[in-house]
């Protein structure tokens, strides 16, 4: 997922939560399925571990959820059923806008940007900005990538030991190349970052969100307003042009596709980098080998965006506009579906060994970057910065290690991205 305004507050919902359905799924009676109470979802989970219920709703055709607020849902657990939902133009993110969205938080998602729209119109707002971050664009920041490591590294190791490399590495690093990419001023990197964590916090109450959107839209307004004035040649440029200029798109869709892409724009690279280091430093024989074949790092960040569940149980909601057969369920229009892709991303069917970290995997068709046309338009700039942050931090620091025990390390409570409070390192 990218995450996005809307989605909050981890409430459980109370009632009873049937076990695993017996037998393989050609087994379960379909019908069956909607008579069971549904699942109080996420699951509470603490850390990097998936949580253990999903590989038995595989055996499903699929399970009924109910999340703290709004609709019923579907949930889909197996690969090929949650390639199908992302693909499938008949679950339609648009049609979300204005229904009782299951969702974490009171508040439902509101927008116009890219995940709130379905082609055609997600395809005009797309195309504005997916030249932008291209492979061919986006191999051109590597050697941006690269510097910018090498002077964090510089900086904390200037600084003494341990470092924080969440405070002093993850949120600086990605933060840093989306806001020269979009245009945003380096004294405000500071202030985004403390918004994104008010946002995607699911304890944050309602006034205090409110209060604290209304303070980000401001803001960006006035970053807009700016570069309408004073352009550059930045991301946010082309969108006030092709807004105010050309008329492509809506004053509300320039500032809904500018939010998306700054809070998705670091968000996820910044949580990824902290949990990538974490499974590498707890799996020393892993890194180690990274360090001695360093041109294996690729293949590594593919397998470790199979392997490492992102999100904490969410993601956002498709409704079916008609009847669709998936996983031999009749999902009806007007039903609401949700996937867990952490859980696809370990399908046996899919994956050899999927509960085994293997950094060299050779068929890794994961969807961690998502799939159809809603896949990651920041896929290719997320890769450059996960491969750049790994191999300057382990070609820089050979004696790389944990500074404190790993049952100190403190995971963030009741958000919607799994991350690390702060990972304390050592060389």
């Amino acid at each position: 997922m990218r995450p996005e305004s809307g989605i909050g507050s981890a409430v459980p919902v109370p009632g009873p939560v049937p076990g695993p359905v017996p037998g393989p799924a050609r087994e379960v009676d379909p019908a069956m399925l909607r008579q069971h109470p549904p699942l109080s979802y996420p699951f509470e989970s603490v850390g990097l571990e998936l949580h253990p219920r999903y590989a038995g709703l595989r055996e499903r055709p699929l399970a009924r959820v109910r999340l703290p607020y709004g609709d019923g849902a579907w949930l889909a657990t197996r690969y090929e059923d949650v390639r199908t939902v992302l693909a499938d133009r008949r679950f339609s993110l648009a049609e979300a806008m204005g229904r009782d969205q299951p969702r974490m938080r009171p508040v439902a998602r509101t927008g116009a940007g890219l995940f709130s729209t379905e082609p055609p119109e997600h395809t005009r707002l797309r195309s504005l900005v997916a030249r932008e971050f291209s492979a061919r664009r986006v191999e051109r920041l590597r050697d941006r990538a690269r510097e910018l490591a090498g002077e964090l590294v510089d900086a904390f190791v200037a600084a003494g030991r341990p470092a924080d490399l969440v405070a002093d590495f993850a949120i600086p690093m990605p933060t840093t190349i989306i806001c020269e990419v979009l245009g945003i001023p380096a004294e405000d990197h500071r202030r985004l970052w403390a918004w994104a964590e008010t946002v995607l916090s699911a304890v944050t109450p309602g006034e205090v969100l409110a209060v604290e959107g209304r303070a980000f839209i401001e803001y960006l307004a006035g970053v807009l307003d700016l570069r309408g004035r004073e352009p550059g040649p930045d991301l946010l440029t082309v969108l006030v042009r092709a807004c105010r200029e050309e008329g492509l798109i809506t004053e509300e869709e320039l500032l809904s596709i500018g939010c998306d892409l700054l809070i998705a724009g670091f968000v996820s690279t910044t949580n990824q980098i902290g949990n990538f280091f974490h499974q590498l430093l707890v799996n020393p024989a892993e890194l180690q080998r990274l360090r001695r074949r360093p041109e294996l790092i690729p293949k590594a960040v593919e397998e470790l965006m199979r392997y490492v569940p992102l999100l904490t149980g969410f993601s956002l909601p498709r409704y079916a506009t008609a009847d669709v057969d998936l996983g031999g369920v009749t999902v009806r229009a007007g039903e609401a579906v949700m996937i867990a892709t952490a859980a696809a991303n370990r399908d046996p069917e899919v994956f050899e060994e999927p509960e085994r970290l293997v950094l060299d995997r050779p068929d890794n068709p994961h969807v961690g970057f998502g799939h159809g046309v809603h896949y990651c338009i920041g896929a290719h700039l997320a890769r450059l910065e996960l491969q750049v942050a790994i191999e300057t931090v382990l070609d820089r620091l050979p004696g790389l290690r944990l500074a404190v025990p790993e049952s100190r390390l403190r995971w963030k409570e009741d958000a919607m991205v799994n991350g690390l409070q702060a990972l304390p390192v050592a060389w």
